[in-house]
């Protein structure tokens, strides 16, 4: 017979010392950094531990004793539950703060380059302080929301009820977001603050509709159901986009009789929701729910809404990548814009171009722009953006990064004199990261959404190049997440 497990201890009393990564809170015991969930430093509380290895554990609050002096009241009644917006318990001020910190120390850590001064300016070199964002509630323009055929039950509510009531009330179906670690869980939401308000009537109402009229909700772990995710998208043009994916079984068609129960779900939102001007669906037979490979249909409207930014318009399909907090990403490119510091002269190369916001964003202050984005609907709608703005300047090309961007392409299309580099989470390949201090630009600018991956990239290109200016963007109040925007120049 193997050994039982130590039982893990109940800490009573501890007190939240400082913010930690993923959005957690941590204090010492011992020992050991102890990770906690939804606290903020100052907190006092009895602290269950869940998990215990050599050099940390993970805890769980079980009681509160006394709250912080800095803590807010979250706004969102599915805190603490829907992993979104973790900070909400914390002061706008006191978020912006910790995040200015997560990057300079993610940059010193992981890094080890050496960093300009602070300064209190928000423009010219130095590391600067965190451009703050605009609005704190309904920021974004995109949300993805998963259908469940099994709601996701909290643990009060599964406690609250009896076992035979909890058995019935998870068969219930759901519309919401996947809960953190289990994938196939969804938690209801009934209100979200992230998005216009409109949004959560257009979920609501196709929850409702689908309940009524007896759609079936996805299985995820059988790959059974019709319904099985919603995306809402919407832009500065007053424009909305609705995406249903729906699974039709093996063999059926729209046809058939759940194709014409979702075709029936279709008409009715787009009678109920006037504001659609793209109303688009799918059937999705993969075993998750990306879409960047599957023919979307049109039911109403368009394919694309258009977002603006200065005088420049951009066309964002369904599989378009846009920065999801439109009026923040102004000022983050704006950032890029200004420490490129173009005077017309300049060829620029535009890394990871997406739609090409960045490339037609800086355009008219180039001599001209390559854009490569891997997605090739996107750099056809790059080219499209161009277009419609009378952009001439431009050149894209589609591919993966590490194989577009060569030598001989370099040689082909000519040295670049400037670098913009947007890449995802991920960071640079290696591969691209050579290619970039072989090209020797004068200036790279570099945007990312993961300060942790930027500073192993930056250590790379350290020999050749100094960073002289720092600028962090907070895109996502409310979020342990960050971007931040690095000038580095040739040594």
């Amino acid at each position: 017979m193997g050994r039982s497990k130590k039982p893990l201890p109940l800490l009573e009393g501890v007190t939240i010392e400082a913010v930690a990564a993923e959005g957690k809170s941590l204090f010492h015991w011992n020992d050991l950094v102890v990770f906690v969930p939804f606290c903020v430093p100052g907190d006092v509380c009895d602290v269950q531990i869940r998990r215990k290895k050599h050099s940390f554990a993970e805890g769980e609050v079980v009681r509160f004793i006394e709250f912080s002096k800095v803590r807010a009241t979250p706004f969102c009644q599915h805190f603490g539950v829907c992993g979104g917006c973790k900070w909400q318990n914390l002061p706008y001020e006191a978020q912006l703060k910790f995040k200015q910190q997560q990057v300079y120390d993610q940059l010193t850590r992981i890094g080890k380059i050496e960093l300009p001064a602070f300064t209190e300016s928000q423009s010219g070199k130095g590391y600067r302080p965190i451009l703050g964002s605009v609005r704190t509630q309904e920021y974004r323009n995109k949300l993805d929301f998963g259908c469940a055929n099994k709601r996701y039950l909290t643990k009060e509510e599964i406690e609250r009820l009896p076992k035979e009531d909890s058995q019935s009330l998870k068969d219930v179906p759901a519309i919401g977001f996947h809960i953190t670690g289990a994938f196939d869980k969804i938690l209801p939401i009934e209100k979200c603050w992230l998005m216009d308000d409109l949004h959560n009537h257009i979920r609501n109402e196709i929850r409702d509709y689908a309940v009524e009229h007896g759609l079936t909700f996805f299985d995820l772990r059988a790959q059974t159901g019709l319904l099985r995710d919603v995306i809402i998208r919407n832009s500065a043009t007053g424009e909305w986009m609705v995406i249903l994916q729906f699974h039709l079984e093996t063999g059926d068609s729209w046809e058939s009789e759940d194709g014409q129960k979702a075709l029936a779900l279709m008409q009715h939102i787009a009678d109920t929701f006037p504001q659609i001007t793209s109303l688009l669906y799918l059937d999705n037979q993969k075993c998750n729910d990306t879409i960047g490979d599957q023919d979307i249909l049109i039911f109403k409207g368009k394919d694309h809404i258009y977002e603006t930014m200065e005088d420049l318009k951009f066309k964002v399909g369904p599989k378009s990548f846009y920065q999801t907090n439109t009026e923040q990403a102004y000022h983050l490119y704006s950032v890029a814009r200004e420490l490129a510091d173009l005077t017309g002269q300049e060829l620029v190369y535009d890394l990871y171009t997406g739609t090409g916001t960045i490339a037609n964003f800086v355009a008219n202050k180039a001599r001209k722009v390559i854009g490569i984005e891997y997605v090739p609907e996107a750099i056809e709608d790059a080219k499209i953006n161009s277009e419609v703005n009378h952009i001439d300047n431009t050149l894209f090309y589609a591919g993966d990064m590490k194989d577009i961007l060569t030598d001989d392409f370099i040689q082909a299309h000519g040295r670049p004199d400037v670098i913009i580099t947007d890449p995802p989470r991920a960071g640079m390949h290696p591969d691209v990261v050579k290619t970039i201090l072989r090209a020797a630009p004068k200036r790279i600018v570099y945007v990312s959404c993961n300060p942790a991956t930027q500073a192993r990239d930056l250590q790379d290109l350290d020999a050749q190049y100094k960073v002289t200016a720092v600028q962090p963007v907070d895109m996502f109040p409310h979020t342990p997440h960050v971007e931040n925007v690095v000038l580095l120049v040739r040594k």
